[in-house]
This record gives C-alpha cells, sequence and structure tokens, in this order.
C-alpha cells in the first residue's frame, strides 16, 4: 500500500510541475498569436506570408478573389522579392491550369494624411524616357538646382515653377497633360519583367488592419484623375501625384533628383 502511495505522489508531483509550464506555453502562443493579428501589416515579408497561408488566412483568400481566382482551385502559392523594380513582392498562383506570375507593388501606411514616395530618378532619365522637349528639360534643370537661377528667386540655388515666365509654365503644363497616362503608368507599373500589375495599400493600424488590392490599371486611372497644375509652393500637381525636387540628403547631389509622391490611403476611397 506504501509502495502505490508513493508511485501516485511521485505521478502527481511531476504531473503538477509539467502542467503550468504547458499552460502558460499555450497561454503564450495564443497571446502571440492575438498580438500578430492586431499588429496588422508590418512589411512587405507579412504580406508574402500570408499569401503562402492561403489555405488558411481569410486575407489571402480575399487577395486571391480579387486576382480572379477561386482559392479553391488554386494548389500552390509561392513568393519571391525582386529588386529595384516596381513589384515589391512577386507571386507565383498554380492551378491545374498552371502557374501565373503577379507582380505586386505594395505600400504600408500607418497614417490617412501621409505621402510615399513611388518614384525617384535623375532628370536626365526621366527626359530620356518620356522624350521631354529640350526645353522643358532645361527649365526643370533650374528648378532642381541642377542649373542656379538664371534670375531672382527665393532660393539662391534654385528655382520654383511658379517663377518661370508664363510662357514656360503653360509649355510644361501642357507637355504633363499631353502625356499624364504614360507618365503616371511608369510611375506606378513601370514596364519589363517586374512591372506591377497589382497595387496593395495596408494600414498597419494597431486596431483595425486593412488593405485594398487594386489591379495598377484601376491604380493609375485613379491616380491620374485631375489636372495638371502648378502648387502654391511651385511644384507640380498630376492628377493626385505632386512632383517635386527630392531635397534633403545633407545637401548631396542626390537632393537634385526628381521625386513623386501620392497618398495611398486615397485609394480606400476609390470607386
Amino acid at each position: 500500500m506504501n509502495f502505490v502511495y508513493r508511485l501516485l505522489l511521485i505521478i502527481f508531483t511531476i504531473f503538477a510541475a509539467y502542467w503550468p509550464s504547458q499552460a502558460q506555453a499555450v497561454s503564450t502562443a495564443a497571446a502571440k498569436g492575438s498580438e500578430t493579428a492586431k499588429a496588422g501589416f508590418k512589411n512587405e515579408n507579412d504580406i508574402a506570408a500570408k499569401f503562402v497561408n492561403w489555405k488558411s488566412d481569410e486575407d489571402a483568400k480575399s487577395w486571391l478573389r480579387t486576382m480572379a481566382y477561386d482559392p479553391l482551385d488554386v494548389t500552390n502559392v509561392t513568393t519571391s522579392k525582386p529588386s529595384g523594380e516596381k513589384t515589391d513582392v512577386r507571386v507565383l498562383v498554380t492551378t491545374p491550369k498552371g502557374t501565373v506570375t503577379h507582380g505586386i507593388s505594395i505600400k504600408l501606411v500607418s497614417s490617412g494624411n501621409g505621402f510615399n514616395q513611388i518614384d525617384k530618378r535623375w532628370l536626365r532619365q526621366y527626359a530620356a524616357a518620356w522624350k521631354m522637349p529640350p526645353e522643358i528639360v532645361a527649365a526643370l534643370r533650374f528648378y532642381l538646382g541642377e542649373d542656379p537661377p538664371n534670375k531672382p528667386s527665393r532660393d539662391p540655388k534654385r528655382m520654383y515653377i511658379n517663377e518661370f515666365d508664363n510662357e514656360i509654365q503653360t509649355k510644361i503644363i501642357d507637355f504633363f497633360a499631353a502625356n499624364k497616362e504614360m507618365i503616371v503608368s511608369d510611375l506606378i507599373e513601370g514596364d519589363g519583367r517586374d512591372s506591377a500589375k497589382w497595387f496593395l495599400v495596408a494600414w498597419k493600424n494597431a486596431d483595425k488592419p486593412k488593405w485594398t488590392l487594386r489591379s495598377t490599371t484601376e491604380t493609375i486611372r485613379f491616380f491620374s484623375e485631375g489636372n495638371v497644375e502648378i502648387t502654391r509652393a511651385g511644384n507640380l500637381k498630376i492628377g493626385r501625384i505632386t512632383m517635386q525636387r527630392k531635397g534633403g540628403d545633407g545637401g548631396r547631389e542626390t537632393a537634385k533628383m526628381l521625386q513623386f509622391k501620392l497618398n495611398p490611403t486615397q485609394l480606400f476611397a476609390a470607386k
């Protein structure tokens, strides 16, 4: 009897020591899962991981439906990350019909008022790609500070577009208006192997993470809407996109690059 009692006591002692640690592990895992869900989208890797886990991830299932797939027909999803192009995550979707690659441009936002840089290059690169007339290039060199001002300006190192003669201001507006669709397409979709065919905006909100996925065709049309006009600050507005001198960089040459910005959260309201 003493032997049986001692044996039961030993078993109870081991179980009592083991159970709290297991309960704590389960609790920790649950808490971590809850924390991850609340955190929303931290970075592009989170988006890629959700696609790979499409079988159990409701967001990924919705994305696949938007991309014209029935999740039940999908047999595999893999991802990769190219570099230096418009595509942030390359998604390969396999169905019985074969494998199709989709380039997705991802914009992670945490504020409804923030602007996101969508493109930045040297003026000469834009001039070649968009076939800018020489007089437009010459004016933008003053705007970027590649050439010093040729008349009084509020910045001794550069000029603003609203400081140019009315004739050149009109020519700048006319050029960007006439080529707006081509320019916005280049800024958002790009071209070549890693051009983006989808535009995903993910709101990094701890309480209510949300997203919107649109084709780049829809995205280009939306951000193209509106006039081409010179802003009060002397920059250029192309529909919903702002063109400006990059600036910053401690005054290095890269501050003279041309950049284009937009507010990705506006896409949530697009029809």
